[in-house]
């Protein structure tokens, strides 16, 4: 008998896949459990439609990543903080920060740890960051550090 798996199953699959088991299997423990349901037309078109609309998802969402990208590739970001004598810094400037900095600038909503620092920045001058924005698709961006005036 062919079911569309519900949740994963261990040694049948993974969740929104086809599998072919035995009848007994799928009447006695995966139908009255809610694992899986009967591939009948209706729930096969509805599992081609489903995986049709993920496919168009991730399609726009690499798409608005690589438009991102070409954003930032390149670009420097100005950034003022505090210090103290010889021209360290009172902390740093962190992860969260740069992401909001590059949020308010460009416009563009990137997680704080999707930011990588290649070290901390604690002393004024300019630093190389890698920004993540999808699955491949990262941007480098250079993070000047000023003193606060």
């Amino acid at each position: 008998m062919k079911v569309i798996l519900l949740q994963d199953v261990k040694g049948t699959g993974k969740k929104g896949e086809l599998a072919n088991v035995s009848d007994g299997y799928a009447r006695n423990f995966l139908l009255p459990r809610k694992l899986a349901r009967e591939a009948d037309a209706q729930a096969l078109n509805e599992l081609k439609n489903a995986e049709q609309s993920k496919q168009h998802r991730i399609a726009v969402e690499t798409a608005e990543a690589k438009a991102n990208a070409e954003k930032l590739e390149g670009q420097v970001l100005e950034m003022t903080a505090k210090a103290g004598q010889g021209g360290k810094l009172f902390g740093s400037v962190t992860n969260k920060e740069i992401a909001s900095a590059v949020a308010q600038k460009y416009n563009i909503n990137v997680d704080k740890r999707k930011v990588v620092l290649e070290s901390d920045i604690k002393a004024f001058g300019t630093y190389n960051c890698e920004i993540k924005l999808y699955t491949g698709i990262s941007a480098t961006i250079k993070v000047m550090v000023k003193e606060q005036a």
